[in-house]
């Protein structure tokens, strides 16, 4: 009787490790990853590309304007590529880039508690990289995955 309960529960249990594996949880994990860049995007937008120029200098990514349009470019188009599933592998590999580069050359002399947040996006992104924009992506539409 014990093992007719077990098993019963044990069934029960796998359905809902089943739901990640489905066809639409990786636009759902892709949306919550890429869409807070925005915010970060936000103030770089606001101010120009100058002013940001003047930050990333500063952090030693020189010259600073060239890293400024990418990091813009990245954060707003990258992103929105990555939610909607266009050239997705592509994207997330340049966002899992200038993740370890923010990490590694800005936060890490902060300590962990700084660079945290930035490690995990990048280990997110890489992962995006790996898996592809799935079935439901505008890749797969167009037939070709980059």
């Amino acid at each position: 009787m014990t093992g007719l309960i077990w098993a019963s529960a044990c069934g029960t249990i796998s359905h809902a490790y089943r739901f990640p594996r489905g066809k639409r949880f990786p636009h759902v994990s892709f949306s919550c990853v890429a869409t807070p860049l925005f915010v970060h995007a936000w103030p770089k937008l606001h101010n120009g590309p100058a002013a940001v120029a003047v930050t990333m200098a500063k952090a030693g990514f020189v010259p600073g304007l060239f890293f400024a349009y990418a990091a813009i470019f990245l954060e707003t188009v990258g992103a929105t590529c990555v939610i909607l599933g266009l050239f997705t592998r592509f994207f997330a590999a340049a966002l899992a880039i200038e993740m370890a580069c923010i990490t590694f050359g800005v936060f890490l002399p902060q300590g962990w508690g700084r660079m945290e947040p930035t490690f995990i996006w990048g280990i997110l992104f890489f992962a995006i990289a790996l898996r592809g924009g799935g079935p439901y992506s505008l890749d797969r539409v167009i037939g070709k995955q980059l």
